[in-house]
């Protein structure tokens, strides 16, 4: 290094970047943690709260006074102790006077303070008025009776409380969050009533559990009077570890034949509510509900009228779909990680945590306590003084008058301390000529009293918790509100699936030559008469109802499936299978088969080969598909026929030859997936010139249609006698003239 860099940074530390960095951010993660982001166990609050309020209580705007502008607050604030952002200070100041977000708000606002639809839509801090709730006493009631250290303000010239002496735990009265780096908080906010008995419960009983203590803490209580579906045993886990969630699920009643929604959880948006359900109906996922409408007001704040279709819908049923797709049920994420006593972060569990507040509470009474018994002893001595002087009234004039420097002669002829003489010196001579020896050892005798019973207090534990009992039962009694959160034992809200949540009507699905896709409304529909694109021509078509699926097999032998009432309207040309599914290259579309997951197919192909097997067998979400049938080489897939009755319906299988055959349904195997067994015998020497053309089920009572060419035979089901045989056998053959054979229909 050369001489004029040595200069340079002369004076100077020289560490490694590395170092440096490590340092810089560590020292910035404390500060965020302590200084910012988590709350002091002692007083609930985080350093900007406690400067607000500290500096509402400096500007004398109690309870009992007159409201100043917000502005006036924040300057305050920000001038004196907390030297950030205005508009950071401010909305923290809102926060604290929003009733839908502080259980018990600390600062009464006048004005426009942001609304449940959008908390942060207040009015800017110069048009609001703001002083401090009766509640805030609570925090503030004991500040200047020695109870709490001061520091220094950032620049010096000020003090502030390093912390507030809470009669309350107001940590859990009205719950925080917070996010530091490394670290977050989440406590829930609680009522005051319970929290006070839980208080109680452990200064009576050291020996409490967190499960004696949940007794009197039932659980969080929010601002709002949505419903806690926790289950109990969760709440409890949750109180022993510090960490869990909360699930609040909104409150409806119903109208006639409308469902009203009076409540929301906490910080729920009704706006938002509304606009999830809205989206849901504009999608057609909501069938069941008809309108919604936003009737709240002054009146109602929460007030959401749901309109269902008609009187048939299941309220239960559609309220527990919007449960669990929207909002109105939404679980809270509970983390008790406070700063203790100790000045570090910890999370804490319930009994830890009113255990470590009421020794907070303890030490600051005691504190209380000797500050007062400082004052009243003081006063004692200054009163046995001027009893004195009141007793040798001539003779302390006289000197006064007489001497230079009567202090010494006083403090020598009467036995007088220093503070004695100075506060005799002090007194008026009027006053002093006014006084009364009774009035005087009146308040001696006073003070007396109240010194002894001072020194009791404090040399016992036994009345130091009783007066901390008195005093927490008195500010419940004073502040304490009923619970609003009621706590409900329910389930989890499950959403409804898609076929649950459309209406049940028939419908057709047409399938073409090419793969291409639609659905018609109802039975008669005629396929053959639909138009086509150009070049291409019906495939296929399948009876089903809109909440059921239709399973589409390739030339491949894969299945792949779609909700019905998912597919596109007949009234057009439809869509490409191709677009829904991803089949293998060079792959058809062949068959299609549309039934509920318990219905029962026949699969075939056209080497006389096949199985039965259940309609679930063919569904799924894979959009490549998967292996349903095994196809001999050249083989093709027949359409599927469905089955009644395994017991007596009938398999009649075809080949374009003419030969047929019919066996019970039961002689063919069912499996999930494969090539099955031999329907109809079909020799090797012919299998490049006869195939199967179709394989149909015939229940008892139904006529099976051959055609061949523009001619249909009829035969009833005691004709397929004729053709019964064992399965894998070669079957009849029919009548001369039938021996080309195109297809099967039963009616």
């Amino acid at each position: 290094m050369t001489d004029s860099v040595r200069t340079a940074f002369h004076g100077f530390e020289q560490i490694p970047l590395r170092e440096y960095a490590e340092r810089a951010y560590l020292d910035y993660s404390m500060y965020v943690v302590l200084d910012r982001a988590l709350p002091f166990l002692g007083d609930g609050l985080k350093p900007v709260q406690r400067r607000i309020i500290y500096a509402m209580s400096e500007l004398g705007l109690n309870a009992q006074s007159k409201p100043k502008k917000s502005a006036r607050t924040v300057g305050d604030v920000i001038g004196k102790y907390h030297p950030h952002g205005d508009s950071a200070c401010y909305e923290a100041m809102v926060l604290m006077a929003q009733p839908f977000s502080y259980r018990y708000p600390l600062v009464e606002g006048q004005g426009n303070f942001g609304s449940t639809d959008d908390p942060k839509s207040f009015a800017a801090m110069r048009y609001t008025e703001s002083k401090l709730t009766p509640l805030a006493e609570v925090l503030l009631g004991e500040l200047g009776q020695g109870t709490v250290d001061w520091d220094p303000n950032f620049d010096g010239t000020l003090e502030e409380p390093t912390w507030m002496p809470a009669r309350l735990p107001h940590l859990l009265l009205n719950g925080t969050t917070g996010i530091a780096v490394g670290m977050a908080t989440d406590v829930p906010p609680h009522n005051l009533n319970e929290v006070v008995s839980a208080c109680v419960r452990l200064l009576d009983d050291p020996d409490a559990t967190t499960r004696d203590l949940c007794e009197h803490v039932l659980g969080p209580d929010y601002p709002t009077t949505a419903e806690i579906i926790t289950p109990r045993a969760d709440l409890l886990q949750m109180y022993e570890t510090g960490l869990g969630s909360v699930r609040a699920r909104a409150v409806f009643e119903k109208d006639g034949a409308n469902l009203v929604i009076t409540a929301l959880p906490y910080q729920t948006s009704p706006g938002k509510v509304i606009e999830q359900i809205a989206t849901q109906m504009r999608a057609k996922k909501l069938p069941w509900l008809e309108d919604i409408r936003d009737e709240s007001d002054h009146a109602n704040p929460t007030r959401i009228v749901l309109v269902p279709r008609s009187n048939r819908v299941d309220a239960d049923q559609l309220m527990g779909h919007l449960f669990a797709t929207t909002d109105l049920e939404r679980s809270f994420r509970v983390n008790f990680n406070v700063i203790g006593l100790d000045g570090r972060p910890q999370v804490k569990g319930l009994r830890a945590f009113l255990s470590e507040w009421l020794s907070f509470r303890a030490d600051t009474v005691t504190r209380r306590l000797n500050h007062r018994l400082e004052k009243v002893e003081r006063r004692l001595h200054l009163l046995q003084g001027l009893l004195v002087a009141f007793l040798n009234l001539d003779e302390v004039i006289r000197i006064i008058r007489s001497e230079d420097e009567p202090r010494p002669v006083l403090m020598k002829r009467f036995d007088l301390t220093e503070e004695q003489t100075d506060y005799i010196l002090e007194t008026r001579l009027r006053q002093l000529a006014r006084l009364e020896e009774m009035k005087i050892r009146g308040e001696q005798a006073e003070l007396e009293k109240e010194r002894e019973q001072l020194i009791a207090i404090l040399a016992s534990k036994a009345k130091l918790k009783k007066l901390i009992k008195d005093e927490l039962l008195a500010d419940a009694k004073k502040f304490g509100d009923a619970r609003r959160s009621p706590l409900v034992s329910r389930n989890a809200a499950q959403a409804l699936s898609e076929t649950e949540l459309v209406a049940s009507e028939p419908m057709t699905v047409v399938v073409s030559e090419k793969g291409w896709v639609r659905a018609a409304k109802g039975h008669e529909i005629d396929a053959s008469t639909l138009s086509y694109r150009d070049g291409d021509g019906l495939l296929a078509a399948v009876r089903g109802r809109s909440t059921q699926q239709v399973a589409f097999l390739d030339s491949t032998g894969r299945a792949y499936s779609a909700l019905i009432h998912g597919l596109p309207s007949a009234r057009g040309n439809g869509e490409p299978l191709t677009g829904r599914f991803s089949p293998a290259a060079g792959a058809s579309f062949q068959a299609l088969a549309a039934g509920d997951n318990d219905h029962r197919f026949v699969l075939s192909s056209s080497h006389g080969y096949g199985f039965v097997t259940r309609f679930e067998n063919l569904t799924g979400r894979n959009k490549a598909g998967k292996a349903m049938l095994s196809l001999t080489p050249n083989a093709k897939v027949l359409q599927p026929a469905q089955i009644g009755d395994v017991e007596q319906d009938r398999v009649v299988a075809v080949t374009n030859v003419g030969h047929l055959l019919a066996f019970p349904v039961a002689e063919l195997p069912e499996l999930d997936k494969g090539k099955g067994n031999k329907i109809i015998d079909i020799p090797k020497a012919k299998l490049g010139t006869e195939r199967v053309v179709a394989v149909a089920v015939v229940a008892p009572g139904q006529t099976l249609s051959v055609k061949s060419g523009a001619r249909t035979m009829s035969l009833s089901f005691k004709d397929l006698d004729t053709y019964l045989g064992a399965r894998a056998t070669r079957g009849g053959l029919l009548p001369r003239g039938w021996q080309k054979v195109e297809g099967l229909a039963v009616e």
